[in-house]
């Protein structure tokens, strides 16, 4: 029996398809243009700071935070900005971007472009959360939370768990992977500067049992570094969501309709914890992440890639040799979470973890038969859901159980409609019965 740790319910075991797993992180050359969304986070769009014409630096801020739940934006060229714009972000939606004419790289004097490793945490807790806030640093796993916020504690909470989400389960995805084996140091010491934030000294980096040489550099830096340790967790699709990873670490459940904090943990992805090294001991504002370009045929060279943001996702996917004439569909994420872009031009954002080309005969849908009520999406659903029921009710305008039976606890993993021998798209049905709750919950 294994002693790996995993959550209690539910769950698949994924072809992981990580076929850039130990690609090297390339650095990205600049785009001739950036389009810079003020929205990269959950909560209120930025507001601007700047209009056309105005001159820029790398790290320049673009859009401030407005109000708590928002995040600073900062330009990641130094150029001129053209315009403000619209352009379809990652779900086809309109969204407002700044658009800047790149020159050579010019730097915010502030921001220590030096390669040495800072390690002496001399700032105070508050320091840290100004510092991240300033930054513009949010949940880079894809949910876009500003980070600040969760690392702020509630006065009636308690954290005594920081648990660093370094599973990426999602197949094709190994950008997590990559900055691991580069940045472990900077990661574990981004770790230790939450747990002076948070007033706690127990950090655990939950990792997949699939990143051997990764689980290997983290537990050697971990034995210099008191209160972070290494938690190898079992391969099984989604152990990187939040609530399972939780349960997966402490044996704890968060109640349905409740927060992570409710049950004493702050959990962080293992991207956000290195920029919130890069933030507190760097100066570096978040204009820059690692992504995965991958694919199965369109791709000559797939691989792991250091990208400024606002770069327009068809310049990345050039990097990487992509036959554009073979893509069915482009992801932005992985197969199973990730949304079809609505353009080339779509541009990367904070959340943007990995650029997917498919092929039109893995873009189409599969033609949907009758449910035979075989319960397979119940027990594979990782929150114990029963999404066949929704897609029953929804299909006759029926959304009378859908509280009862808790769509909102839907996490969105895709389990259900990946499992389903009828090939009913339960995962889009459960999208429907939360946005129908919301709707009701509005008055609308």
């Amino acid at each position: 029996m294994s002693n790996k740790k995993t959550f209690s319910i539910g769950g698949i075991h994924l072809n992981k398809r990580k076929i850039s797993a130990l690609s090297p992180i390339q650095t990205a050359p600049l785009p001739e243009m950036v389009y810079i969304p003020v929205k990269q986070h959950i909560g209120s769009p930025a507001v601007f700071k700047v209009a056309k014409g105005d001159k820029v630096k790398v790290g320049t801020l673009l859009a401030e935070a407005d109000g708590i739940v928002s995040a600073n934006v900062h330009s990641s060229v130094a150029g001129e900005v053209i315009k403000i714009d619209e352009l379809p972000d990652s779900n086809g939606y309109p969204e407002t971007v700044i658009a800047i004419k790149t020159a050579p790289d010019d730097y915010e004097p502030e921001i220590d472009l030096s390669p040495d490793i800072n390690r002496n945490i001399t700032q105070t807790a508050e320091e840290i959360i100004s510092a991240i806030r300033r930054a513009g640093v949010v949940g880079m796993g894809g949910a876009g939370f500003p980070t600040p916020v969760k690392t702020t504690v509630p006065d009636n909470k308690k954290a005594d768990y920081l648990i660093i989400n370094a599973i990426e389960c999602e197949p094709y995805l190994t950008a997590d992977g990559a900055l691991m084996l580069e940045k472990a140091e900077q990661i574990i010491i981004g770790a230790k500067i939450l747990n002076k934030a948070l007033g706690i000294q127990n950090a655990v980096i939950a990792i997949d049992e699939n990143k051997p040489q990764a689980i290997e550099k983290l537990t050697k830096i971990t034995k210099s570094y008191v209160g972070v340790n290494v938690l190898v967790c079992k391969s099984i699709y989604p152990q990187g969501g939040e609530r399972q990873l939780i349960n997966a670490v402490t044996g704890r459940e968060v109640p349905s309709g409740r927060l992570p904090i409710d049950t004493g943990c702050i959990v962080q992805n293992v991207a956000t914890v290195y920029a919130v090294y890069e933030a507190v001991m760097k100066n570096k504002p978040l204009y820059e992440r690692v992504l995965t370009v991958s694919g199965d045929k369109a791709l000559t060279t797939p691989g792991n890639y250091l990208v400024r943001i606002g770069t327009p996702a068809e310049f990345v996917l050039d990097l990487a040799a992509t036959n554009k004439s073979q893509i069915g569909k482009l992801l932005f994420g992985g197969p199973m979470m990730g949304t079809a872009a609505a353009s080339l031009q779509t541009p990367v954002t904070k959340l943007t973890s990995g650029l997917l080309v498919l092929e039109e005969k893995d873009a189409l849908k599969p033609e949907e038969t009758c449910c035979i009520r075989c319960g397979k999406c119940a027990e594979i659903c990782p929150v114990g859901l029963q999404p066949y029921v929704f897609a029953s009710d929804l299909k006759r305008n029926d959304t009378s159980r859908l509280k009862q039976f808790h769509v909102m606890d839907c996490i969105e993993c895709g389990t259900c409609a990946y499992s389903c021998p009828a090939k009913i798209p339960l995962l889009d049905y459960c999208k429907l019965g939360k946005y129908e709750l919301k709707k009701q919950k509005q008055g609308h």
